[in-house]
């Protein structure tokens, strides 16, 4: 197994530990992870911060398992942290100190900027984003950074959190609107630059509400990284929540685990949106955690190169495909591509997903050549995550789906319909993926040109395609398009 890196997170409300492998210079995955409500900062915040025995007997126990499972893998390092609960208690270096002692873990207690910029660090390279401002409400603090054109400009950290706002609040049944108030007064101490029309949702309050709304909707995709919505589509919905019963929650589709807080977190959230003057926002499956891992791993640009998708970075690499086995392939997909084009048949924004589609497209065949575009298709559906929106990732996904005989199934289809192209276009590029696959597949040829005139598609090539025309003639093609042949066939005279 190659080396791996784990991070600790040690918050107000939970403690995770992640492991990601490296597989390259810009390829990882997660292989570990585990969490526990360890609510380390329980009951102190109105005992000046003073971290309680309850919660320093649970992060203990949890940070001693934690440190036995890394104990399982080839680890290289450990990176560990805590927030706000740590950072705000006057025995914080006490406990860390204890740690260090009896489980020989060294904790960085960092500053709520600190936290607001790993946040922003695995925003700007793994969600299909340049601009925004990223928001992670957690436990004890809100930390936000400014990105703009993938740099992050500013961030800063509030003295807001679900768990700070239910026992000074909720925990006391005082009136919703003081709770209000002292949100808004804190926010009042945000720089007048934060403001943007996109909101990104880090953390658990934002992923907890996206999922309520991806059920409000009947959302046909079950991915909770990179979902979006609009503001205005559900601030009654998010006030329902902030306002509702305990008892009620459960209808409006929030799992029980995120009762404690969840009206809280979305108070704070409410207030937020508006503050900020965010029209849309976008959900990350990505936060702190993935931030501290790329800080070290991107060392020196904290960015990955400008034209790699480290998803697909990632896959190619579990699967042993190199890059440069795909360069001729991409190269005459881009050639047919144009031609469609010109001929309105795709939009040139699809092209991206096209190309993605053909680096992958050799992925299917480590299982079983038979079924290699229904098992490229799954693991594209699962592993594609990362710096690419829904749209895309479907897209890309049954593009790969659909590479045998036929460019289109309707049941396939209908579920993802309101995520993809119409049908028509979406033949045509099944069809360009189909034909390259197929042409590569069937041949030992690499280079090819096509003339597309009154929808007559001719290929040309200076050497046999025999296997190929076998195999395209039971291709289905788009309505009213023909293909043919012009290459080389020379047969050697036989003599008896």
């Amino acid at each position: 197994m190659q080396v791996c890196t784990a991070v600790i997170d040690i918050g107000s409300n939970s403690a995770r530990l992640v492991i990601y492998q490296k597989s390259s210079n810009y390829g990882f995955h997660l292989i570990c992870e585990r969490k526990s409500k360890v609510r380390i900062g329980e009951g102190a915040y109105e005992k000046g911060g003073e971290l309680q025995q309850q919660g320093i007997n649970r992060a203990y126990l949890a940070l001693k398992e934690f440190m036995n499972t890394t104990k399982h893998y080839p680890i290289d390092k450990i990176l560990c942290v805590a927030t706000s609960a740590l950072r705000d208690a006057p025995n914080g270096s006490d406990f860390t100190a204890w740690i260090k002692k009896e489980l020989d873990l060294e904790i960085e207690i960092i500053e709520g900027t600190k936290e607001a910029y790993f946040g922003a660090i695995a925003a700007k390279n793994l969600l299909p984003i340049k601009d925004g401002i990223t928001i992670d409400i957690g436990g004890g603090s809100s930390d936000l950074a400014l990105l703009k054109n993938s740099k992050i400009i500013n961030t800063y950290s509030l003295n807001l959190g679900t768990v700070r706002l239910k026992e000074l609040f909720f925990d006391k049944n005082r009136p919703l609107n003081e709770a209000r108030e002292f949100i808004r007064k804190a926010l009042k101490a945000l720089p007048k630059e934060f403001e943007h029309s996109l909101a990104i949702g880090i953390g658990g309050t934002a992923r907890t509400l996206s999922k309520a709304i991806m059920k409000l909707e009947a959302y046909p995709f079950n991915n909770i990284h990179a979902f979006e919505y609009k503001v205005e589509n559900h601030q009654d919905y998010l006030k329902n929540i902030s306002e509702a019963n305990l008892d009620l929650l459960k209808y409006l589709h929030i799992p029980k685990g995120r009762f404690d807080t969840i009206r809280e977190g979305t108070l704070i959230w409410e207030e937020l949106l508006f503050h900020l003057k965010s029209k849309n926002v976008i959900t990350s499956g990505v936060g702190v955690r993935e931030g501290i891992f790329l800080d070290d791993f991107l060392k020196g640009t904290r960015q990955f190169p400008k034209h790699l998708n480290p998803s697909i970075q990632s896959i190619l690499d579990r699967f042993d495909v190199p890059h440069i086995n795909t360069t001729k392939r991409v190269e005459n997909s881009k050639k047919i591509f144009q031609l469609f084009l010109k001929d309105k048949k795709v939009k040139k924004r699809h092209l991206k997903e096209l190309l993605y589609a053909i680096e992958l497209s050799e992925i299917g065949y480590k299982f079983n050549i038979y079924q290699s575009y229904e098992h490229t298709f799954n693991v594209v559906i699962k592993e594609l995550n990362y710096a690419i929106t829904h749209k895309e990732l479907l897209l890309t996904a049954m593009i790969l789906r659909f590479g045998g005989n036929d460019l289109y199934e309707k049941s396939i289809y209908k579920k993802y319909k309101d995520l993809l192209p119409k049908r028509e276009e979406f033949e045509y590029l099944s069809f360009i993926y189909t034909l390259i696959t197929s042409l590569f597949d069937q041949t030992a040829l690499k280079d090819f040109d096509f003339i597309l005139e009154e929808n007559r598609l001719s290929i040309i090539a200076k050497g046999s395609l025999y296997l190929a025309k076998e195999k395209l003639k039971d291709i289905e093609k788009p309505k009213g398009l023909n293909v043919d042949f012009l290459d080389e066939q020379v047969v050697p005279s036989y003599h008896f």
